[in-house]
């Protein structure tokens, strides 16, 4: 990936898209020093890596009117475990996706007499981070049972575990229609080798976000993709609008 200036990053918290509420989002992953200095060591120090972490802070301008802004869905979802995805440019299917779950914080508004009413947010990572690609985009509907376009991550090592995340939007149709997804991996491109089920996610019959990961084990398969599986329940015009991302972790 070339060098890049940060003027589009897309930020999926839960049902939420921030990127037009946002003008700042850092994530950081860090793991503990463990000091592992013995009398074998030579008079060196040694370590080693112990517990990880990954923690995320963002600013922006603080709306109201719905749970698909900030101020609402905050106070809605406060201490829960979400979905957040970061895009460091666009959330096109094949762009660089950061994933994980974490709970939020802390969140501060308001301002001065005269200023744009803005906030900030701080969340902490639950269970590790996954860099990977988004596999389905916003910008198209999931209206009927499709399989998504394949994205190349590469094989698992013996310590890695495939991690994803599902944002639904928002969700249209006349008699609860459902949204299913799982997370397909294969050999080749054109998943007509042996494609293997790796992930599962819940039935969706409203907004909603979720992250599931494998366990840890090597596997060999290199290429990706999402499923849908839409059931329309006996109603139409049936759409779901959701983000998808896998990643290894």
């Amino acid at each position: 990936m070339a060098k890049q200036v940060l003027t589009n990053v897309r930020y999926f918290l839960g049902i939420v898209d921030l990127t037009t509420q946002s003008n700042k989002v850092e994530l950081d992953w860090s793991a503990e020093d463990k000091d592992t200095t013995n009398y074998g060591s030579n008079g060196k120090k040694e370590r080693i890596a112990g517990l990880e972490d990954v923690a995320i802070s963002a600013e922006g301008q603080e709306e109201h009117g719905s749970l698909g802004y900030i101020g609402d869905h905050w106070w809605n979802s406060s201490r829960l475990v979400e979905a957040h995805t970061i895009g460091s440019h666009t959330a096109d299917v094949g762009a660089m996706a950061y994933i994980t779950e974490a709970v939020k914080l802390a969140k501060k508004t308001l301002g001065a007499a005269g200023d744009v009413n803005g906030y900030t947010l701080t969340a902490n990572g639950n269970a590790g981070l996954g860099i990977g690609q988004f596999a389905q985009s916003s910008g198209t509907p999931v209206t009927a049972a499709v399989d998504g376009t394949a994205i190349q991550l590469g094989a698992l090592s013996a310590s890695q575990r495939l991690i994803a995340s599902l944002h639904v939007l928002s969700v249209a149709g006349t008699n609860t229609p459902e949204l299913t997804m799982i997370v397909e991996s294969d050999s080749v491109e054109a998943f007509s080798g042996s494609p293997e089920t790796r992930l599962t996610f819940s039935t969706f019959t409203t907004t909603g976000s979720e992250v599931q990961r494998s366990a840890v084990g090597a596997h060999t398969d290199t290429w990706y993709r999402v499923s849908f599986d839409v059931e329309d329940n006996g109603g139409t015009g049936e759409s779901f609008l959701v983000v998808a991302a896998i990643g290894i972790g």
